[in-house]
């Protein structure tokens, strides 16, 4: 889908019943434009029929954090100590929600569990996410927290050299909350954390689940360790170098420990690993014997930060379209390359027509 047939879709989810020329005011445009959109969209199965029926499509539910993304960066060498000339850009982030706003990019409906302060920060992020496409009505705005924020600092090469996060929010997004939302969680077609949750959150989650697919995302080498106790239970984990170490305990400098990281992860319930090496490429395995590796892509990188998340979606995409991990991984290192070569940490015209024209560019 188009980034407006998207805008759309999201406004008719919550008005189904919105006049034509209304939903042109609210959108800037024509209503021969909206016209034209409905009828695409129609074409391609996600309108039934009169008074914008949506069509019923399975849907992931994302659990994690949301946060307001902080980023500075410079093309001189980061001094300590020192103030240095550079950017400064905020953006709205957050592990999940990054993943959502890529999914839905996509195409998917992608649904999102998180709390957010009653703040210019919170209404700023659900109302980007929103228009991005992702569902965001379960959401969470608390009048008495502060939304999560993440700081980063990024050198002449683009990669991340030190970041500092408040997430103290999160402690909130607890098993009480996530209670209410059971009824979501056992009809998605996925779920997809990431680690910023807090321990008692994730042991409710996999006791409440049903027979979907979990998708991990490690988040870092300290809060990968929530999930030791839960690794039976997760069909994709998603660690770098540094959190597979912390997790397995094994060293990881080649591929040969890769493979040997790899059969730790199966061994404790892993059925599928993705492992990201940066400038390594990606090694990947599953518990059937199944392994192999793709080297980096080359692209200029602008900037660092949602390139994982990226990566991230485009293996939870290729698992609704029924693919195979092997032809899931070339399409979801797509969505990161595109997401490198962003100043933003979602790629704004991000979609399956953009990564396919990627992937035949670079085939």
């Amino acid at each position: 889908m188009t980034e407006r047939e998207q805008q759309i879709l999201a406004i008719l989810r919550d008005e189904p019943l919105i006049p034509q020329q209304e939903l042109a005011d609210r959108l800037g445009i024509s209503r021969s434009a909206v016209a034209g959109h409905i009828m695409n969209l129609m074409q391609k199965g996600r309108i039934l029929g009169k008074g914008y029926i949506l069509a019923q499509q399975q849907y992931v539910l994302l659990i994690g954090g949301a946060n307001m993304d902080i980023c500075g960066s410079t093309a001189q060498v980061l001094q300590r100590g020192d103030s240095t000339p550079g950017h400064i850009r905020c953006s709205p982030g957050g592990v999940a929600r990054n993943i959502a706003e890529n999914l839905a990019r996509l195409g998917n409906d992608a649904r999102l569990l998180t709390v957010v302060g009653d703040d210019l920060y919170g209404r700023t992020l659900l109302e980007a996410t929103h228009k991005a496409g992702v569902d965001v009505r379960d959401a969470w705005l608390l009048p008495d927290e502060a939304t999560s924020t993440y700081l980063s600092l990024h050198g002449p090469d683009g990669d991340m050299a030190v970041a500092v996060n408040d997430m103290d929010i999160l402690q909130r997004l607890g098993p009480e909350r996530l209670a209410d939302k059971l009824e979501r969680l056992r009809h998605a077609a996925a779920l997809v954390i990431d680690c910023n949750l807090p321990e008692d959150s994730l042991q409710w989650i996999f006791a409440h689940r049903g027979t979907q697919p979990v998708f991990a995302d490690t988040v870092s080498a300290h809060k990968c360790q929530r999930l030791r106790p839960w690794l039976a239970h997760i069909h994709t984990l998603k660690p770098n170098r540094l959190e597979a170490e912390a997790l397995s305990g094994l060293p990881l400098a080649n591929s040969d420990d890769a493979w040997r990281v790899a059969d730790w992860f199966h061994a404790q319930g892993v059925q599928q690993l993705v492992l990201s090496q940066g400038e390594g490429g990606v090694c990947w395995s599953r518990s059937d014997g199944t392994r192999g590796q793709l080297a980096a892509a080359q692209v200029a990188v602008v900037n660092a930060t949602g390139a994982g998340d990226a990566l991230m979606a485009g293996i939870v995409h290729g698992q609704l379209q029924g693919w195979t991990l092997a032809d899931s991984l070339p399409f979801a290192q797509a969505c990161a390359a595109l997401t490198l070569g962003s100043s933003a940490t979602n790629h704004p015209s991000l979609s399956t027509t953009a990564v396919e024209t990627w992937l035949a560019q670079h085939a």
